[in-house]
């Protein structure tokens, strides 16, 4: 049984639909969509909240699958330790021989969150609301990157605390691309890389 199978058996299990799964775990339904369909697989917190919501471990979530450990990494780092552009030092350290792209990121926002974005919009006469500025101002810490290195690619997300790196089962060739609660737009800036 895949991770995605398990994920909707739980869900089926406690009696919720997908929208009331998403809503509980604050992300949206085609987020929970993606997961049953193995399509994508949750990042490390939403691992956490699928375990600790349906009350089973992550060892089960990924018993018969790759395990956890090769598939999502988080390290903690030391951001100080480094002056100008540090968080393109930190993953060029991690990946020395690897094409690095950065991404833009920004979080989808919920039903509820995109019609308070239209109308408080609307209201001052401004391109954008309080959801989709708050949502940006809880991001800005984190920088996103997609890695090339030996025939596999990596989804890394950067913060001030650490680096999280995901390998991915199919690799990501659009310049856009949606993985859980957030949608990306594939830079054509390519970080340097000292080694490359």
């Amino acid at each position: 049984m895949t991770i995605g199978e398990k994920i909707k058996e739980a869900r089926k299990s406690a009696g919720l639909t997908q929208e009331q799964m998403a809503e509980k775990l604050m992300v949206s339904s085609q987020v929970i969509t993606k997961w049953e369909a193995d399509q994508e697989i949750p990042d490390v917190d939403n691992l956490k909240a699928i375990s600790s919501f349906f009350n089973v471990s992550i060892d089960h979530l990924f018993d018969n699958e790759q395990d956890i450990d090769t598939s999502i990494t988080r390290e903690k780092i030391d951001i100080s330790k480094y002056k100008k552009n540090a968080k393109e030092q930190i993953i060029t350290e991690k990946y020395p021989e690897a094409e690095i792209w950065l991404l833009i990121a920004e979080q989808k926002l919920t039903k509820g969150e995109k019609i308070i974005d239209n109308v408080l919009g609307f209201i001052f006469n401004a391109p954008f609301g309080m959801p989709g500025l708050a949502n940006g101002l809880k991001n800005s810490n984190k920088s996103f990157y997609l890695v090339n290195k030996d025939n596999k690619q990596y989804f890394v997300m950067i913060t001030n605390e650490f680096i999280e790196s995901r390998e991915m089962t199919k690799p990501l060739t659009e310049k856009k691309f949606e993985i859980d609660d957030m949608k990306f737009i594939k830079c054509n800036y390519r970080v340097k890389n000292k080694n490359r």
